[in-house]
């Protein structure tokens, strides 16, 4: 499948985003929020940004793979939604506002276009049998 590749990728986004974090809150020793560091604060929200909008996005992408949509369909969503999300760490973790923009409009297009290609290959016979 297509979409797991897409998942990994993911996962392996979400991982960075988390040791960003645990580094960041060993060296500032904060257990518990940002303790007022500016860098931390980032940290936190890009691995936030990535947790609110990777995984609704992954399943969106498993299923338009599962419900028979083109394998070249997938491939653009997925890489949408990861470069989306790569875009949007860069411009966080630069001040680029730009880069953010940028890729937060990557993440709502791929999410737009998985959202259609789901509604369009849905089995709708199956939707709505009575069995």
């Amino acid at each position: 499948m297509v979409s797991a590749l897409y998942a990994v990728l993911g996962v392996l986004l979400l991982i960075k985003f988390s040791f960003d974090v645990v580094r960041l809150r060993m060296q500032y020793r904060v257990s518990m929020g940002d303790g007022g560091f500016s860098e931390l604060q980032t940290a936190i929200r890009i691995h936030g940004n990535a947790v609110e909008y990777l995984p609704g996005g992954l399943i969106l992408l498993l299923f338009m793979e599962m419900n028979g949509a083109e394998t070249w369909m997938v491939h653009v969503c997925g890489l949408l939604l990861i470069v989306g999300r790569l875009m949007h760490y860069y411009g966080l973790h630069h001040q680029l506002m730009r880069w953010r923009r940028s890729g937060m409009s990557a993440t709502w297009c791929s999410l737009v276009l998985m959202v259609l290609a789901n509604l369009w290959y849905m089995p709708w016979e199956l939707v709505f049998s009575v069995h």
